[in-house]
């Protein structure tokens, strides 16, 4: 993985380079550009430019590691945050999500800015891979100084092995998606030096991920 990482980095410079240099002389163009159709044209142009670079950009963030910069966060508030996020982003699927979150004053030392994408991406997986019908619940609760948050999506004919669940980058690929959304998410869990698993519970039928972190030090 460390060489394929390396390759993906150099292949995404080079080809950035040459974007660099596209997007360069669209603006050029742009200036001599005097029709307003042929403007327009030419803003498009720009736009699948910065577009293709962007989508190169969050590969190599995928597979890069986790940098974190930590500060204290109530976990009630960091489940609440993650609740509006979702209904922005997903406003059609939130609704069909039950919460149940019991932290009381429990706080985390935790980057939100990389552990809320994180556990988005659960949800954005539960949303779009082979979802059966019904009501996606969430739990959010203490244990054992822990911070438990449990995911249970139904799933009917998983045939999946959950052994490596999001170890195993590219393993389903498609067009916009190559299988590193669960993999950068173990890793950013982890890197919070927390626990990242799933199992399917055939007689529910329902997926059920689970994160665990640890609290942060009481304050003295």
């Amino acid at each position: 993985m460390p060489e394929v990482t390396k390759f993906v980095r150099q292949l995404s410079h080079d080809l950035r380079n040459h974007l660099n240099a596209a997007e360069l002389q669209s603006a050029y163009l742009a200036e001599l550009a005097e029709e307003p159709e042929l403007k327009e044209e030419i803003k498009r142009l720009r736009a699948m430019i910065s577009e293709v670079g962007g989508s190169l950009q969050r590969v190599t963030s995928a597979l890069g590691p986790a940098r974190l910069t930590v500060m204290p966060y109530g976990a009630a508030d960091f489940v609440e945050d993650l609740r509006q996020k979702l209904g922005t982003d997903h406003p059609d699927q939130s609704a069909e999500i039950a919460w149940d979150v019991q932290t009381d004053d429990a706080h985390l030392e935790i980057d939100p800015q990389l552990l809320q994408p994180a556990l988005l991406e659960l949800f954005a997986n539960a949303f779009r891979h082979d979802r059966a019908p019904g009501v996606i619940s969430v739990e959010a609760r203490i244990e054992k100084d822990r911070f438990h948050f449990t995911i249970r999506e139904p799933k009917r004919n998983f045939q999946l092995s959950t052994e490596n669940w999001g170890r195993e980058p590219f393993r389903t690929v498609g067009q916009g998606h190559y299988g590193l959304g669960l993999n950068r998410s173990r890793v950013i869990i982890e890197a919070h030096e927390g626990q990242f698993n799933a199992r399917y519970d055939s007689p529910a039928s329902s997926l059920i991920t689970t994160v665990v972190l640890p609290l942060a030090e009481p304050a003295e």
